[in-house]
């Protein structure tokens, strides 16, 4: 019989799948800081593609909130290039579209 999701588990479906598919793909984790965005910095500021829906899921059964955006170059628009990892708590700043040359393919958001 096949183990039912948790509903963190289901969220982060679409991040597990990317990993496995994109082995290559990495994931900047970003902050809220007040109104802005701050980038993770230090040894730690990229995931590997199988960390991310990892470190996703422990954040979030810590409390934290998260928006996901999967980015891919606009010259190549169904190859993901880029994965960011939007962390909170309170409020959420507004979220930044996608660079120049950058498309998003994929997003979405958990709160509690």
């Amino acid at each position: 019989m096949a183990k039912q999701l948790s509903p963190i588990e289901t969220f982060l479906v679409p991040l597990t799948k990317l990993a496995l598919k994109y082995p290559e793909v990495e994931a900047e984790v970003i902050w809220a800081n007040g109104p802005e965005w701050e980038p993770q910095q230090g040894t730690d500021a990229l995931l590997e593609a199988e960390e991310i829906p990892f470190y996703a899921e422990g954040l979030l059964l810590e409390g934290f909130q998260m928006h996901y955006q999967i980015l891919a170059d606009t010259d190549a628009p169904k190859d993901p290039a880029h994965v960011r990892l939007f962390f909170w708590q309170t409020e959420v700043p507004s979220l930044p579209t996608p660079e120049l040359g950058l498309a998003l393919i994929a997003e979405a958001t958990w709160t509690t």
